[in-house]
C-alpha cells in the first residue's frame, strides 16, 4: 500500500535550517507530482511547495519562496523540503502528500523558537 514518512522536524533557532526527508513506497514515485504542506492548530493545512515528476518545483508561496526548495530522489524514492533562514512562523507540523489518491504522511514537527 501506499505508505508516506516523513522525518527531520525539530526545533530549530531563527535564521537556522532544516532539511525534511519523505520516504515513499507502494507506489510508482517517479511518477508522480508530490506536495509538501504545513499545518499550525486550528489552522486549514497550506500548500508549501509541489514538484513535477521530472523535479520542477512549483506553488511556493511568498511566505516561503527564496527560504523553501522541495527536491526528490527517484531512484531512492524520497521527497525533499530544504528549508533556511527557518522564521518563528514556519513553526508548523510538516506534510508529505501525493495528490493522486490523496495519500498523506503522518507529519513532522518543526518548531522555530529561541
Amino acid at each position: 500500500q501506499v505508505r508516506l514518512v516523513e522525518s527531520g522536524g525539530g526545533l530549530v533557532e531563527p535564521g537556522g535550517s532544516l532539511r525534511l526527508s519523505c520516504a515513499a513506497s507502494g507506489f510508482a514515485f517517479s511518477g508522480s507530482w508530490m506536495n509538501w504542506y504545513r499545518q499550525t492548530p486550528g489552522m486549514e493545512r497550506e500548500l508549501v511547495a509541489t514538484i513535477t515528476p521530472s523535479g520542477i518545483q512549483k506553488n511556493l508561496p511568498d511566505s516561503v519562496k527564496g527560504r523553501f526548495t522541495i527536491s526528490r530522489d527517484n531512484d531512492k524514492k524520497i521527497l525533499y523540503l530544504q528549508m533556511t533562514g527557518l522564521k518563528p512562523e514556519d513553526t508548523a507540523v510538516y506534510y508529505c502528500n501525493r495528490p493522486t489518491g490523496n495519500y498523506w504522511g503522518q507529519g513532522t514537527q518543526v518548531t522555530v523558537h529561541s
